[in-house]
This record gives structure tokens, C-alpha cells and sequence, in this order.
């Protein structure tokens, strides 16, 4: 029998009936036959609200496919279409609302430019187009979504509602598409009638569980079970497809008062239902997930025994494919209350708290990124209540030795197993992994920056609570992690939040280094603090501790055996050291403290501030992401730019001196190769214009010191531009520029003597001292001192007050004379040995018995010359 007919009660009416419909069916496919066009044409009748709809997810289908393979220009240009097409639906959207579907994707599609944006391995690898279709389309889809700020806020707080809706659209046109396939396929008198509506049973429109029946008119089973229940035979004619039965609209207002769960299962095809093995459960998309571990039932008595069950059921799910890490910690801190709230004792309350903060360094499996800021405030609280409670309860023994079966969290005294020091290490990690995740020039790392603050507080208490308890070398690691959070602020003993009140932070320093001196057996936990220790002195213009203790410890002679995070910590060291010598006026202490690190050019990567970008053809990849996880914070960084002035600035008071000095000596040797690189590059410009930068600025107070023109030294080095990139940054600026003014008349004044003395007979210190706006006793030590290191044969008349000048020196013209003599004697050898080549092999077959009387020979002409030049 067919499947578009219904059966009688009996098998004879059946049969009869049958034999009646079949003689019936070619009149009626004659009756009802209609061309193609009107077929279709009826088929494509749809309202304004589903052409819109289909219109917005085609876009978002197609916007999909993009996606999964990030071709960012087309997502971009998706968006745009996708921002028409809602245009265009704006009639339809006022009126029914703003579709859930549209919103979902809108988050989506939110959240896929948020995670490609922060992967920053990825974006380097995207092409150009890609790249710049990824910024433009972060931008555009920021603004788009202040518009939808409500319902997305919406969605997001509540994912899972509304989507029976979403999914009765998706099975809709599913089943719209298997009906119109099996039309294509079967194609019948049925084809061309009007279709029925969907019908129920009185049962069902009475309000039955009955919920396996189905609208579908291609089950036959479901058919036959409507006839019985109706009880009465039908009469199958072409009418019963045209019209609405009786009673239709009774049964049609049943299923719009039906819940929505019912009405959703009713608008399942046939394939969903089966009569021997039931329904199909539907399954959600995703990784499977383990069942929730059910709290205790309402009958159990909570206590240790159950909640330690209970405790290891949730943590056995700990790193099994498929665990939620978010609900695992909500699990955590559920039983937490359960387990205070029945006064289950501090014992239990820190093992299950020692869980919870494992599960949430869990949370992200990726070590290289950063932890998510919602989860870091659960983080530092909960670490913040954890010492809380052991610094309440002192009868609690928490060690990472003890083992499971050993606890005791029933009675005093307490045995947990747990290491509260390598959570607070771990805590600290995680943090310096969040400011180096977050963009330094933005107010993200400013509130990332204020938890700072209490993880010293944290790591005070800590301390406080492991004097007396821990072991020696516990208490060295707890120590230099105060000492790393402390030794690169100035004066930070006041940014504590429980500082010694009368200790300040040098005592507190000298305290926590020296306990590590004498007491830890490592060397790298005693090399590590002795650098924080002369750090921090420099960073407090203690200059002659910080030099003696860096002196005393040699620590520059195996230092290059250390590992890469104490090298750099030692590359930063000696930078501040440097800075804290040219505070102090000793110019050339502060340049070969600097000298090591600016002469390569890489002091950024040597102080661990960024990566150079002409040297990432030498990196591999995975040298560059751990390279990366060494970098250090953007509130801990130097000023490059102020080592840099520094640095030539007092290579600049060093050598124009040497140089006055060795005018005519052609083997003087560099004292500063990067300041004599950056002199050359400036004479090589054909045009040279006011001073821009601060190099500019150096190279031009260099040529005015070699005129002995102090005041244009002076005012190319210290003038607005100067102050605001450099000499502002110092602590106590106006001290350094005084400084600097007075270094640049004394060496101005000794340049001037070098350049000069070979002119002047005598010269009074007076009119020195009025040059050079200096006091007569600076000039007179300045000038004693050259004399004395032989730099200027002079002598000082003290009743007269002048310096004499000695003419042992020979003088300009002599000079010159004497390299012109050198060089003709290099130009008359090279001749002489380019002669002796052209001859060839039997020149010297018959020089070779008389070489040794030709080397004489020659030995005697250079004599000669070079007495004659004397």
C-alpha cells in the first residue's frame, strides 16, 4: 500500500479501499498535471522575514568557511555584506527582534579576532593582505558591536538559551531539503497537492506524554496508529488532499500550547524515530565532556571521610581529555564551602585549597601564554587566603615530603601535603608572564601592575610565616624572591604593604643578602642575590659599596658560566653600575662599566628588553619564544636611549683630549670604537643641519670641544630637547647637568692646552680661569695634574701665577715633516719589494746566497733615514 493513504480498522476495508484509490490515482494525476515553471514557482513562495534570514546565513555560512582557514580579507569583506544584508533585514528585525543566530555570530566572530590578534607568532605569519585585513577588521567590528552591546552582554552570560530555536531552523531546513530531494526522486499525484498540516492525536491534543508520534506523512506505522485512534474509516479520495479536516484548527492550537521540548521533538524527521530501539539522543558538538561529579545527596553525612572521597574523585579528573578545567574549579571551591560551612577544621580547608590553586595553574596548558585576568584574581585571592590560613592556624604542617597516606587533617597537630613556597614561585611566574603579555603603553598593564602590591605583601607574610619552620634552603629561595621584587625600586621599603617600619630598604637588603652569603650552599642563589645587592646600591648612588662589592666578588671572571637569566641580571647590573658612576662625575668608571654592552650594538637583547629585528634570520623559532619568555617586564627596563647619551657623552669627555693630545702620533689607538663609528658617519653627510636627534647632538658637541668652544659643548649637551629625552629621566636632574656643564669646561680646558701649548710661551691662570669660567685652584690642580702625568711639558711659577712652556716637543711643522718622512720610507720599501717580484724566479736564484747581505743592506737604509729624521 502507499505511503500517502490511510487504512481502515479492518484489513478488508483496507484492501477494499486500496483497490478503490488505485483505480482513483490516474485521474487525479491527470486532473492536477501543471509545467515545471508553476511547480517551482510555488515552491519559492516564501515571506520577506525567511528571505532575509536566508539571506544572513548564507553570509554567515560563508563567513565560517573563512574563518577555518583565516583568510582574513574575505572575513573582512564577509563582515561587510553581512552588515548589508542586516540593513536590508532592519524591517523585518524591528519588527520579530534581533535573531539569536545574528548575535551568536557576532560573538563568534568577536572572539576569533580577539585570539588571533593576541596569537603574535601567528600574525607575523600571515600575508600582508591577511595582516592588514585582521587590524582593519578589529577596528570596524569594535565599533559595529557598540550598537549590540546589551544582547551580546546577553549572550554571553546566558550561550545555551534560545538555542531550541536555533535548532528548530536547522532541522526545518533540513528536512526541507530531504523533502524536496525525494520529490525530485518520487514524483506523484501527491507532488502537486496542497500539503496537510501537521495533525496529532485527540491523546496528544489532550495533553498526552505521548511523544514518539510524528507529523510526517511517510510513516506508515504513524498513519495507521492515527486511524485506530480516531476509530473511524476515512473515505481516500483526491478531496482529503486539498482540504483541512474537521477539527484541524483544535489540533493546531494543541501544539502551539505545547512546551517547546515536545514541539521540537514533534518536528523530528523519520529517520530520528525508530519503533524497536526508540528515540535517538541528540549530541552536542565538541569534545565530549565527563560528568559532573555530583555533590553529596541529601542523606550523606559530610565529614573528613567523605569530602576526602569526594576531593580525589574531582582531581582525578585532572588532565583527562575532555575535562572542564573552569567547572573543575568550581567544584573545588564549592566543596571549600561545604567543608567550612560543616566545620571540617583549617586542615582540610588548606588541602583542598592546595587543589584549587593547582587546578588553576592547570586552567591554561600552554606555558608559553599567559593566564587569563579573571582567572589570575582567583589566583592571587585564593594564594592570599591559603597563607592567610597557615599563618593563623600555626599547628598546620604543610611540606611537599610529606606523603598522602601520612596526613592528618583530623586532628592537631596538622600534617598536609603541599609546598606553599613553590606555589608563590609559580605565582610570581605567572604574573611576569601577564606583564609580558600585555602591551607596555597601555592602561591594561597599568591595572595588571597594581596586583604588584599584594603579591609583596604576600611574599612578606610568607616569610614571616617560614622563619623558624622551614629549612635553610627554603628560606634562601624566599628571600631572593623579596630581594628580586625589591632591588630595582628606589627607596621601595615604603611601597610594602607591611614594611619594617624601622628599617629602611638598604637594611633590609643588607639583611636578606648577607643571610644568603653566609647560609645557602648554591652558587647561583649567592651569585643572583650579590648582583641585586650592588643593583640596589647603584640604584642609590652608593657608588663605593657597590664598586668594592663587585671588585671583591669576581664575579666578572666566570661569569659566563652562569645561566642566561644570571647573565642578564649581571648585563644590568653593570649598566646601573655605569649610570651611578657618571652621577658621581667618574667619567671613566661609567664608560668601562658601559663600554662591554654598547660596543656591539645589542643592548637590547642584552638586557632583555626586546628582540633586534636584523638578527631573527640567526634565531630559530623555538629560540625566539624562549628568548621571548625571558624578557623582562617594561617597568623594569633601562632607558636605552639614556645609556646611549651616557655612554658617548662620556666617551666624548675622554677622548677629544686623547685625540688634542695624539694629533700627530699615527698609531694612537681607539679608546672608543662606537663613538669614533658614530663621528665618521656624521662627516660622511654632505649637508650637515641643526642637531635633530641625540647622537646629532653629541657629534656636535664633540667638534665644538675640539675648537675648545666650551659653551657651544655645553649647550649642544644640555638644552630643552636634551632634558626632555635624557637628563629629565634622572633622579635629581639639575645635580647631574651641573655636573656635566663642569666636566665639559675642565676637559674643554685640557683640550684647549693639548691643541694650544706648542703656540703660547706662558700662560697665565687667570686668564685661564676667565676662559673657562672655572676657579683658579681647579685650573691650577688641572694643570698640575697633566704636568705630572707628563701630558704637558710645562712648569708652574707660583709667585707669578703662570705655566711656562717647555719646547721639548717638536712642533706643528715638525710634526708634519716627520710623517712625511715615514710614509715616503713605506712608499721607497713597497717599490723596492714590488721590484723584486717582477724580476722572477732567477732574480732570486742569484740573490738567494747574497739574501743575508741585501737584508743588511736594508737594515742600514732604514737606520740611516730615521737617524736623519732625528
Amino acid at each position: 500500500m502507499s505511503r500517502f493513504f490511510r487504512s481502515s480498522d479492518t484489513e478488508s476495508e483496507s484492501s477494499s479501499s486500496e483497490d478503490d484509490i488505485v483505480t482513483k490515482v490516474p485521474v487525479v494525476s491527470r486532473a492536477f498535471q501543471f509545467s515545471d515553471d508553476e511547480e517551482e514557482a510555488k515552491r519559492v513562495v516564501r515571506s520577506a522575514k525567511d528571505k532575509r534570514y536566508d539571506e544572513l546565513k548564507n553570509i554567515i555560512k560563508q563567513l565560517k568557511n573563512h574563518k577555518k582557514i583565516k583568510d582574513m580579507s574575505n572575513v573582512l569583506s564577509d563582515f561587510e555584506d553581512l552588515g548589508k544584508a542586516f540593513e536590508k533585514a532592519r524591517k523585518v528585525v524591528d519588527k520579530e527582534g534581533i535573531p539569536r543566530f545574528y548575535v551568536r555570530c557576532l560573538v563568534e566572530l568577536e572572539d576569533f579576532v580577539n585570539e588571533c590578534w593576541e596569537d603574535r607568532e601567528g600574525r607575523k605569519q600571515m600575508s600582508k593582505n591577511n595582516s592588514k585585513g585582521l587590524g582593519a577588521l578589529r577596528q570596524k567590528l569594535r565599533k559595529y558591536l557598540r550598537d549590540f552591546e546589551k544582547q551580546v552582554q546577553d549572550y554571553r552570560e546566558n550561550p545555551m538559551e534560545g538555542d531550541d530555536d536555533d535548532e528548530e531552523e536547522k532541522e526545518e531546513d533540513e528536512a526541507g531539503a530531504g523533502s524536496d530531494s525525494d520529490s525530485d526522486d518520487d514524483v506523484g499525484p501527491t507532488t502537486f497537492l496542497k500539503k496537510a498540516e501537521p495533525k496529532e492525536s485527540k491523546t496528544d491534543a489532550a495533553g498526552s506524554d505521548d511523544d514518539d508520534s510524528s507529523i510526517s506523512w511517510g510513516s506508515d506505522s504513524t498513519v495507521s496508529s492515527e486511524s485506530e485512534e480516531e476509530g473511524e474509516a476515512r473515505e481516500y479520495d483526491a478531496s482529503m488532499f486539498l482540504k483541512k479536516q474537521p477539527g484541524e484548527a483544535s489540533k493546531k492550537d494543541a501544539i502551539k500550547k505545547q512546551p517547546r521540548q515536545d514541539k521540537k521533538k514533534k518536528l523530528r524527521t523519520d529517520r530520528d524515530v525508530d519503533d524497536d530501539e526508540g528515540e535517538w539522543t541528540q549530541v552536542t558538538t565538541g569534545a565530549p565532556m565527563t560528568e559532573k561529579p555530583k555533590m553529596f545527596a541529601k542523606d550523606t553525612e559530610v565529614n573528613h571521610e567523605a569530602v576526602t572521597k569526594k576531593l580525589n574523585e574531582i582531581v582525578s579528573a585532572r588532565g583527562k581529555k575532555g575535562t572542564d578545567r573552569s567547572e573543575q574549579i568550581s567544584l573545588l571551591q564549592e566543596l571549600l564551602s561545604i567543608s567550612n560551612t560543616n566545620n571540617l577544621g583549617p586542615a582540610t580547608a588548606t588541602k583542598i585549597m592546595f587543589n584549587i590553586m593547582a587546578a588553576i595553574f592547570d586552567y591554561n596548558p600552554n606555558i608559553a601564554t599567559c593566564m587569563r585576568s579573571d582567572m589570575w584574581d582567583i589566583c592571587i585571592s585564593s594564594l592570599t587566603q591559603l597563607i592567610d590560613l597557615l599563618i593563623e592556624h600555626k599547628d598546620i604542617t604543610a611540606s611537599e615530603h610529606i606523603l598522602e597516606d601520612n596526613e592528618q587533617i583530623e586532628a592537631s597537630p596538622y600534617r598536609v601535603r603541599g609546598c606553599i613556597l613553590a606555589v608563590t614561585e609559580r605565582t610570581t611566574e605567572e604574573f611576569t608572564k601577564m606583564l609580558q603579555a600585555c602591551d607596555a603603553h597601555s592602561t591594561e598593564y597599568v591595572d595588571r601592575l597594581k596586583d604588584e602590591k599584594p603579591i609583596s605583601a604576600t611574599i612578606v607574610k610568607l616569610q614571616k610565616y617560614m622563619e623558624g619552620r622551614a629549612t635553610t634552603e627554603e628560606m634562601c629561595r624566599i628571600y631572593l624572591k623579596r630581594i628580586e621584587y625589591l632591588y630595582y625600586k628606589v627607596r621601595s621599603s615604603d611601597r610594602l604593604s607591611i614594611p619594617l617600619k624601622s628599617e629602611s630598604s638598604e637594611e633590609i637588603m643588607e639583611h636578606l643578602c648577607k643571610f644568603i652569603y653566609t647560609k645557602d650552599s648554591s652558587d647561583r642563589l649567592r651569585t643572583r642575590a650579590m648582583l641585586c645587592h650592588i643593583y640596589h646600591h647603584a640604584m642609590h648612588d652608593r657608588w663605593y659599596q657597590a664598586r668594592d662589592l663587585m671588585l671583591m666578588s669576581h664575579l666578572q671572571d666566570n661569569i659566563q658560566h652562569s645561566d642566561v637569566p644570571t647573565q642578564i641580571l649581571y648585563n644590568r647590573t653593570m649598566v646601573q653600575l655605569g649610570l651611578c658612576a657618571f652621577r658621581q662625575g667618574m667619567i671613566k668608571d661609567a664608560h668601562n662599566a658601559l663600554v662591554d654592552i654598547q660596543s656591539g650594538g645589542r643592548a637590547k637583547e642584552l638586557l632583555a628588553q626586546g628582540l633586534l629585528l636584523q638578527r631573527q634570520h640567526e634565531r630559530t623559532p623555538e629560540q625566539e619564544k624562549i628568548e621571548k619568555r625571558r624578557l623582562l617586564p617594561y617597568h623594569m627596563h633601562i632607558n636605552l636611549e639614556l645609556l646611549e647619551c651616557v655612554y658617548l657623552v662620556s666617551a666624548m669627555l675622554i677622548e677629544i683630549p686623547y685625540m688634542a693630545a695624539h694629533e700627530m702620533d699615527a698609531r694612537r689607538r681607539m679608546i672608543s670604537k662606537n663613538f669614533h663609528h658614530v663621528l665618521r658617519m656624521s662627516e660622511r653627510q654632505t649637508l650637515t643641519g641643526p642637531p635633530e636627534s641625540m647622537r646629532e647632538h653629541v657629534v656636535a658637541a664633540s667638534k665644538a670641544m675640539k675648537t675648545g668652544d666650551w659653551r657651544a659643548c655645553k649647550t649642544f649637551i644640555v638644552n630643552e630637547k636634551m632634558n626632555a629625552k635624557v637628563w629629565d629621566l634622572f633622579h635629581q636632574a639639575d645635580v647631574v647637568r651641573d655636573m656635566i656643564a663642569s666636566k665639559i669646561q675642565e676637559e674643554s680646558l685640557r683640550t684647549y692646552l693639548f691643541t694650544y701649548s706648542s703656540v703660547y710661551d706662558s700662560l697665565c691662570l687667570n686668564t685661564l680661569a676667565d676662559m673657562f669660567e672655572l676657579k683658579k685652584a681647579v685650573v691650577h690642580s688641572i694643570i698640575s695634574k697633566m704636568i705630572i702625568n707628563e701630558e704637558l711639558m710645562a712648569s708652574l711659577d707660583e709667585p707669578t701665577q703662570t705655566v711656562a712652556m717647555h719646547r721639548t716637543e717638536p712642533s706643528r711643522l715638525q710634526s708634519l715633516a716627520l710623517q712625511l718622512a715615514e710614509k715616503v720610507s713605506q712608499l721607497v720599501d713597497n717599490n723596492e719589494r714590488i721590484m723584486e717580484i717582477k724580476q722572477g724566479n732567477l732574480f732570486y736564484q742569484k740573490n738567494q746566497q747574497g739574501g743575508y747581505q741585501q737584508n743588511q743592506q736594508q737594515w742600514g737604509r732604514r737606520n740611516q733615514r730615521q737617524n736623519r729624521q732625528y
